[in-house]
């Protein structure tokens, strides 16, 4: 079975709804982010598909292909991995390695976990990721945590939503003042 791993990106205060300028994909100011790059491509290298709600998938697609000079490499991920993008109104997503699950977000997403494979990522997609979170098949949380205080904004759990206990499997910080930290919902 493979791991449903949510990848978000937060402030101190859990947002992770971009309000403001608190995210770079860089990381934050001109500190050296070559250790944020190398996690990064780490956890890349060991996901073979990209879980994305419509409105996510589509600012991906509108941005990332475009980004060939991108210092990163994540554009060239995103185009290499393979995308499912949950959408009940979009049937051409225009992107290649795209697939469209129109069905239950629940069905075809536990249908996925089942395929053999690496990895599965979720990343923005607030409300999918409610959707997925209260339906148990989350296995992971990665939250790459900014030095910022945003005040505002949506969280990763939904309200009301309540885990008795993760289990922190690994914490980084990395020299531009972001940290990682990992937590198994097993």
């Amino acid at each position: 079975m493979r791991t449903l791993a949510i990848t978000q990106n937060t402030t101190v205060d859990g947002s992770i709804e971009m309000i403001t300028d608190w995210f770079s994909p860089l990381g934050s100011g001109d500190a050296d982010t070559s250790d944020l790059v190398e996690e990064n491509h780490r956890q890349d290298s060991q996901a073979d598909a990209l879980l994305l709600g419509r409105q996510t998938f589509e600012d991906f697609r509108d941005f990332w292909p475009q980004q060939t000079e991108y210092p990163t490499g994540v554009s060239d991920h995103l185009n290499r991995v393979h995308k499912y993008v949950v959408s009940t109104t979009l049937t051409d997503p225009q992107w290649e390695n795209s697939t469209v699950l129109s069905g239950d977000p629940v069905s075809e997403v536990a249908a996925l976990e089942e395929q053999p494979g690496q990895d599965i990522v979720l990343t923005g997609s607030i409300s999918l990721a409610h959707t997925l979170i209260t339906a148990g098949l989350v296995d992971e949380y990665r939250l790459f945590v900014y030095p910022a205080v945003q005040g505002r904004g949506r969280r990763l759990f939904p309200d009301g939503y309540e885990v008795p206990r993760l289990r922190l499997t690994g914490s980084r910080a990395f020299v531009s003042g972001i940290t990682l930290q990992r937590y198994a919902t097993r």
